[in-house]
């Protein structure tokens, strides 16, 4: 009959709470886990599918070389001593910056970045390209100035607010908060609250929107900085909030106000009373604001967020409840790094800094491609297919071809994996112990997910793959037997473990390992055991809002939470923030948020109507454009590899709006070419009035490599990496020149 069992989704950020019924180890069947504190039942379509996931013909099952061009079956202990060699070899003849870590980024999967991290910092290097450095990056630098890191965020308080603001997201499809379309009903039908949504097309959010701001594509900077000179203009501000809590309005005043509103929203193709309208709704309700990828890649990216928060701290709508709050940290999703300090790497062809410990992988072709001496040469690639999930594929396929080693460790065989020299077998996050770092809300939610299936042939977390290399390059210093013995009881393993430490300090960078090598063969899990280890060592706001949640304060708060976790395969709350104090989280120096920001005063200035009506002409030869990477119920990144969760379904196509349509002599079910700067794919054309005209949209996530099946088209050899924000290098994927043609 088989067993229920609990577990959370990998396929969003979101990780809803699954119950999974086991039979033959295989899941079977799904349903949402109404036990789950912060999903409460909700599943999505994806969701439902996730046997799809876990079970299809190219999970991998041991460890792989490529000799003479076609993939063999080795033993975990040859891969890991040849992948160590070569390591070596490339380090001592090129430098440590020749070597680059990519991964971390997993859905669902987020425990080995520790490892990672930790062993290419041993190898000397601080290259990690990210997931998240391709779609935040800007966000992380702008969130660094406005608040004091750049791990630190604002959320939206969707509880107490009676405002919800949605800037380029469709939260509707997209997600990105918990149980989102639930969340955006009820702001909808809720005759007390507002929902209103700053989007080009009518997308599913826009059409149950009291307010849609249907913008000119590209033209966010503009807009909001006309509703910021529209606030100060009206004396909309709260200027008592100014003065209590933010720096820096007196400076940027000037470059706020100097500005011609009207001509700014010809521009944007808006009406100047709508505008104006939601200006002081934004003055004046109690308002959470969330931004997605539809300004986070698209036009002056970095900008958008730093007018997004100044437009925030003006009105007040950042700290109180009710707006967006610092939520509470169980453990940050990158590291605070100052790219104006000397010690901050930049890549070496690009220039482009580390900024939250991240390098956009935006630039790596070019970093690989590039003449220098030290120019990347060995990638260790984990859980990330920047064959299909980064811009400019055919870029991608070069540069690969060019590294003198490529490992890959996967669930499965993809694209990526193809061109590696070495492909290491990981366990998916229903076989392995594992969790997500993901902040979405104030509280802080939390649930370890336990393996439900066994796993087939030889498989390994990817801590473990991690852990096995550093072992092998001699990172791992020698243990006092002591702590293999004790590491049966945690309280006796804990003391022993501090003794260790602190008579050997130096050791403490590889904590991870050595936590990993030897409690982590008493829990049977290295993943398992670095939670351990993390749980042990919480920063002081983190412990303060643990012992809010009911947690006991003292020496075995680490010990007590990590017990609770075990005890509660669902999830559970693990910190409760204090949303009367939420200031006190702020790390700025002067403990207030700071909206000056000097690198963007030119940036600033140079947002005019005439400038931006200049930049967004386009060339005859590409007169639409291409939203590269649209969201809905049909993808999920290139993780569901098995197209048959989609059967029947009209799953990647090419929507467009009817008077487009029209004019290119197109109908619905038609197959066309569509042509960037990048090349040109063909697809089925899609009508419908969810577009904005002038626009089209792909989604992304299809064009995978899948036995007998290829269903749809890689979006990303449409994409160029070079088509991006100088500052940060984020890919301007909403925002790609384009022309459609019939086939």
């Amino acid at each position: 009959m088989g067993t229920w069992k609990k577990s959370g989704c990998a396929l969003c950020a979101q990780n809803c709470g699954l119950e999974l019924l086991i039979d033959n180890n295989r899941i079977v069947k799904v349903r949402g886990d109404k036990d789950n504190p912060r999903s409460k039942g909700y599943i999505c379509r994806k969701g439902m599918n996730i046997a799809n996931f876990q079970h299809n013909e190219q999970r991998l099952k041991y460890p792989l070389k490529k000799v003479a061009g076609e993939f063999v079956q080795i033993s975990w202990e040859q891969a890991i001593s040849e992948i160590a060699v070569r390591l070596w070899e490339i380090r001592d003849q090129y430098g440590p910056r020749s070597l680059a870590y990519m991964g971390g980024g997993g859905q669902s999967c987020h425990m080995e970045a520790a490892f990672g991290v930790r062993l290419m910092r041993a190898l000397g290097s601080r290259y990690h390209y990210s997931a998240l450095s391709q779609e935040l990056t800007g966000h992380f630098w702008t969130q660094g100035r406005v608040l004091g890191r750049q791990y630190m965020l604002t959320v939206p308080d969707e509880e107490r607010a009676d405002m919800l603001v949605a800037i380029g997201w469709n939260g509707m499809e997209s997600h990105q908060m918990p149980r989102a379309p639930l969340v955006l009903r009820e702001f909808s039908k809720n005759p007390d609250k507002l929902l209103v949504v700053i989007d080009p097309r009518k997308s599913e959010t826009a059409q149950i929107a009291d307010l849609h701001l249907a913008l000119r594509p590209g033209t966010d900077a503009l807009l909001l900085r006309a509703v910021i000179a529209i606030i100060l203009k009206e004396g909309w501000f709260n200027q008592a909030y100014i003065d209590k809590h933010v720096s820096g309005c007196k400076e940027i005043w000037p470059q706020l106000t100097d500005f011609d509103i009207e001509a700014a929203l010809q521009v944007c193709e808006l009406e100047y009373d709508q505008v104006r309208d939601f200006a002081r709704l934004m003055a004046t309700r109690k308002v959470g604001v969330h931004t997605d990828l539809g300004v986070l890649m698209n036009r002056h990216t970095t900008l958008v967020s730093c007018l997004v928060m100044v437009l925030l701290a003006l009105c007040g709508q950042i700290g109180r409840p009710g707006t967006n709050l610092i939520p509470g940290i169980f453990m940050p999703l990158g590291a605070h790094s100052d790219e104006r300090k000397e010690s901050n790497w930049k890549t070496l062809t690009t220039g482009i800094p580390t900024i939250m410990g991240y390098v956009p992988p935006n630039v790596l072709p070019e970093e690989i491609m590039s003449d220098h001496p030290e120019r990347i040469r060995a990638v260790l690639c984990t859980q990330s297919n920047p064959l299909r999930s980064y811009a400019d594929t055919s870029a991608y396929e070069e540069a690969f071809a060019r590294l003198d080693l490529l490992v890959t460790c996967e669930i499965a065989m993809t694209e990526t994996a193809t061109l590696s020299h070495y492909v290491l077998p990981s366990r998916s996050t229903y076989e392995s112990w594992d969790s997500t770092f993901f902040t979405w809300t104030p509280d802080t939610y939390f649930q370890m997910r336990r393996p439900v299936v066994e796993p087939e042939g030889d498989p390994l977390e990817i801590s473990e793959i991690h852990l096995r290399l550093a072992d092998a390059l001699g990172f791992i210093p020698e243990l006092p037997a002591a702590l293999y013995e004790k590491a049966g009881n945690r309280m006796e393993y804990g003391l022993e473990l501090m003794q260790y430490l602190q008579a050997n300090q130096t050791s403490a960078a590889m904590m991870p390992f050595i936590v990993g090598k030897t409690l982590g063969l008493a829990l049977g899990s290295t993943n398992l055991a670095a939670l351990w280890g993390i749980l042990q060592a919480l920063p002081r706001d983190t412990r303060a809002h643990a012992v809010r949640a009911g947690f006991k304060k003292g020496p075995l708060l680490g010990e007590e939470i990590f017990q609770a976790i075990l005890d509660h395969p669902e999830g559970m709350w693990i910190g409760k923030i204090d949303p009367e104090d939420n200031f006190s989280l702020l790390k700025t120096e002067d403990k207030r948020i700071n909206v000056l920001i000097p690198e963007m005063i030119e940036w600033l200035e140079s947002i005019t109507p005439e400038k931006e009506a200049a930049a967004l002409n386009l060339k005859e030869d590409y007169p639409l454009i291409l939203m590269a990477g649209r969201h809905t119920s049909y993808n999920a990144n290139t993780l569901m590899r098995n197209p048959a969760w989609n059967e029947g379904k009209r799953a990647c196509t090419l929507a467009m709006h009817p008077r487009d349509a029209e004019k290119l002599g197109l109908v619905d079910g038609q197959m066309a070419v569509v042509t960037t700067e990048a090349g040109s794919a063909e697809l089925e054309v899609e009508i419908t009035t969810a577009v904005r005209p002038g626009m089209v949209m792909i989604p992304h996530g299809f064009g995978l490599d899948y036995p007998g099946n290829m269903v749809g088209i890689n979006v990303n050899y449409l994409t160029k990496n070079t088509n991006r924000e100088a500052f940060t290098a984020t890919p301007f994927h909403r925002y790609v020149p384009c022309r459609v043609e019939a086939v």
